[in-house]
């Protein structure tokens, strides 16, 4: 875990942090984004005593950094930057070894993991371990310098806008895999960029700084939907959500508290009851709230004539879906099925609310209409 206790940081002009106290997470990826000169790039420096605090600490599993020793607390810890850092009169194979042949390591289990972790980041060794930098293409360096912070298997990785001067499609690429390669080997990961859709694409936790301080810090899902302020909300971009449809779930856009009726209910009291509220569809619950059955109007209309309850003409088997489901998911079983209907129930099958094909016409179309109102 690494914890900051009240750094500050402060040059010539002034402070540039100011009295930070945030912790990260074992294994997690956590992004520091902000806008340029807010502070983000010292505060990464100063994991890895690249810059000390003015005052504060920051300690990695309990330990004062400022009490131990800098070049082994440096070779514990990886370090991406921008321009990758690789020596251009050395070859890949070295570059990536550089820390193991200081250290000492054995030639035959330095091989092995230099061709590992080449296989990792998605190149073969067979064909790039004996290149230099200026034969390999943005993306390729980048993933070098990847690969060289991995190698000496750390507890911390420290990534400094590593894909900034990528190209979009390298550069997306390179989120993917990153991505993919925490999700592997769970490494404690602290990113800095200033992009905030990369940001919301790979952080476990996004830290926004502005100004020297934390502005906020939480879920990229959270932020998302619960800007902090108005700078915040400005920040982000208050339609952002809508570019990761997979962070709105379908508690966010659910009907809550729909019309409902009891197995008991009788056929007339029903059909008066959708006649009411205008729908052709209504589920209905127990006395303790749980989801035990749906009932058409079609179906209802044919029984009216009966002295039958809900109970006895209510459909028990029929699609439902879960609050945590998000709306890419959503929309696809809606399609799938082809439903105008679907009632959400929590893990005890209590009814939590519904989904309709009128409410996620009104949900999606509402990004439009607010944003035609904002002109």
């Amino acid at each position: 875990m690494i914890r900051f206790e009240n750094v500050t940081k402060a040059f010539k002009q002034g402070e540039v942090i100011k009295n930070l106290n945030f912790e990260i997470q074992d294994g997690e990826l956590v992004v520091l984004v902000g806008p340029s000169g807010c502070g983000k790039t010292t505060t990464l420096k100063m994991i890895n005593k690249l810059t000390c605090p003015t005052s504060g600490k920051i300690f990695i599993d309990d330990k004062d950094i400022a009490q131990s020793d800098t070049v082994k607390l440096r070779r514990r810890i990886g370090y991406v930057i921008q321009k990758t850092g690789l020596f251009p009169h050395m070859t890949v194979k070295d570059n990536i070894e550089i820390i193991l042949q200081i250290e000492g390591m054995d030639a035959n289990k330095r091989d092995h993991i230099t061709s590992e972790m080449m296989r990792i980041v998605g190149m073969d060794p067979t064909e790039y371990l004996y290149r230099y930098p200026s034969q390999l293409s943005g993306g390729q360096l980048q993933r070098i310098g990847v690969a060289r912070a991995f190698a000496t298997d750390p507890k911390i990785v420290l990534m400094d806008e590593p894909f900034s001067a990528l190209d979009p499609i390298n550069r997306a690429q390179l989120q993917l895999e990153l991505v993919g390669l925490q999700t592997r080997l769970k490494k404690t990961i602290v990113f800095v960029t200033h992009d905030m859709d990369e940001a919301i694409k790979i952080a476990d936790r996004i830290c926004i700084i502005n100004d020297g301080r934390i502005i906020q810090y939480d879920t990229p899902e959270n932020i998302l939907k619960n800007p902090a302020n108005e700078y915040i909300s400005n920040f982000v971009g208050k339609k952002r959500i809508w570019n990761t449809p997979e962070l709105i779930r379908v508690k966010d856009i659910m009907i809550v508290n729909p019309v409902k009726c009891a197995p008991e209910t009788s056929l007339s009291q029903c059909t008066e009851l959708m006649a009411v509220h205008k729908i052709t569809v209504i589920p209905v619950t127990d006395s303790e709230n749980h989801l035990v059955g749906i009932v058409h109007e079609a179906e209802l209309h044919k029984q009216l004539a009966s002295s039958q309850t809900i109970g006895n003409i209510m459909i028990t088997d029929f699609p439902q879906t879960t609050p945590e489901k998000n709306l890419l998911e959503i929309l696809g079983y809606v399609r799938q099925h082809k439903l105008d209907f679907v009632p959400v129930v929590d893990k005890e099958n209590h009814l939590a609310g519904l989904i309709t094909s009128k409410s996620l016409m009104t949900v999606l179309s509402k990004q439009f209409v607010d944003t035609e109102a904002e002109l």
